[in-house]
């Protein structure tokens, strides 16, 4: 995958948020000055639609998680909306991530360069890397 220089990475799943830059070229990526956004989960739109009894007995569908993953979406709007972020790749676990299309501001689509659905938090750097070069 190409990862413009400066780019923006967020890398997020139902409890952990962190924002890197790519100081690399854009088929090398090296990803630095990792930030973890301090966020509130709250909002639990979600749950309208993971409602029945079933899946929440089963543990298939966690609110608190999809919360999570729906602030970290709010957080990368107000970024995009300010003119914080011009370019952003979203790696994210395939739950979360789906969670988070769904927050989606406009602004925050025209940034985007890229998704991969794989859970990277808390893999080291050079993993992350490898993972975004081999995508």
């Amino acid at each position: 995958m190409k990862l413009p220089h400066k780019a923006h990475v967020a890398i997020v799943d139902g409890e952990n948020f962190t924002v890197m830059r790519n100081a690399g070229q854009i088929f090398e990526p090296k990803l630095e000055n990792a930030q973890k956004p301090d966020l509130s989960a709250s909002n639990y739109s979600a749950g309208v639609k993971h409602q029945d009894d079933f899946g929440q007995q089963r543990g298939r569908t966690d609110l608190e998680e999809l919360a999570h993953g729906a602030a970290a979406a709010e957080w990368l709007n107000a970024k995009a909306i300010a003119n914080e972020i011009d370019e952003l790749l979203i790696i994210a676990d395939p739950k979360t991530l789906g969670e988070m299309r769904r927050h989606y501001h406009s602004e925050l689509e025209k940034r985007l360069v890229g998704e991969i659905d794989k859970t990277m938090t808390g893999e080291p750097v050079d993993r992350i890397e490898k993972a975004i070069a081999s995508a």
